[in-house]
């Protein structure tokens, strides 16, 4: 079960491993641009072009998609970047349900795991596979594979990596589900953090905070949602940046310094490598520079 192409990986993986794929579970077809027509998602369409036999369900509640996954009589449902399960449906393959969270569980329970790591600085992240229980994020964990955050690495960057190992993790895991040969560890809930969702509020910059915190909240949100602030009551997008040297500048005031377009932050400055403003194509901070009033400032 999976939607987006972060379970493709895994998808190929199980398909590629001794184990039958009984069904792929996806969201329904949707259009992906105004005029366009509707189309799979990345995970149906990969199970298409393999051949593998798929449900859309936009409603995992109904009791015609709890009667379809019943008569498939599975051993095991494997959950990668889906919708949340109802205890009634964990409750049908004889041996549960398992899913692949792309954080090092308890850490960063929620929808965007990867992009609050990021955000929070941390300098390791990973995936981990566990049994799904009726509250989100909570089971017991099967295992776990960890890799490092580099200092200026986004969110697209950790993404497409964890993707990969993932998806090995999650072929290892079934392996051992299969053989019985698999050992459980719980989550100490005291250790974990959240992961919400994403939304126009908690993605705004706020230039009274350190420069190594506005840069990893722009890493963070790179390269989606984006990260952003206000320049001359317009909503401007800020894609790139790097922290830069100290400078006796006012919060949110902008300078052009040494070629590269620099911010002041309540602590420190950064870079701004790359912004946008609406209707406008991405520049560059020089670009920026060169055609905006850097008297404004940001906020």
């Amino acid at each position: 079960m999976g939607s987006p192409d972060f379970a493709v990986p895994s998808l190929e993986r199980l398909f590629e491993s001794d184990h039958v794929i009984k069904a792929v579970v996806s969201g329904p077809d949707k259009r992906r641009g105004r005029r366009s027509e509707p189309e799979p998602t990345a995970v149906k369409k990969r199970a298409m072009e393999l051949g593998l036999p798929t449900i859309d369900t936009d409603d995992v509640r109904s009791l015609e998609f709890e009667d379809k996954l019943r008569d498939l009589n599975a051993d095991l449902f494997v959950v990668v970047a889906f919708k949340v399960l109802p205890e009634s449906l964990l409750e049908l393959p004889s041996k549960g349900a398992i899913n692949l969270h792309a954080s090092l569980l308890p850490k960063y329970r929620g929808a965007a795991p990867i992009h609050w790591a990021v955000i929070s600085g941390e300098k390791e992240t990973g995936c981990t596979v566990f049994f799904l229980e009726k509250s989100v994020d909570t089971g017991n964990i099967i295992d776990q594979v960890k890799t490092p955050i580099k200092p200026n690495e986004t969110t697209g960057d950790v993404y497409n990596r964890l993707q990969v190992i993932g998806a090995e993790l999650l072929v290892d895991c079934v392996n051992q589900i299969a053989e019985n040969s698999f050992t459980l560890s719980s989550q100490n809930d005291e250790e974990a953090s959240p992961a919400p969702k994403l939304f126009k509020e908690n993605t705004k910059l706020n230039f009274g905070d350190s420069a190594q915190n506005i840069h990893n909240k722009i890493r963070g949100l790179n390269p989606f949602p984006t990260a952003w602030c206000m320049y001359d009551n317009k909503k401007m997008n800020v894609h790139e940046s790097e922290v830069g040297p100290e400078r006796s500048l006012e919060q949110g005031e902008l300078e052009l310094f040494e070629g590269k377009l620099l911010a002041c932050c309540g602590t420190g400055t950064i870079y701004l490598k790359s912004v946008q403003l609406p209707g406008t194509k991405r520049l560059t901070g020089e670009e920026f520079a060169n055609g905006y009033d850097l008297t404004i400032k940001l906020r």
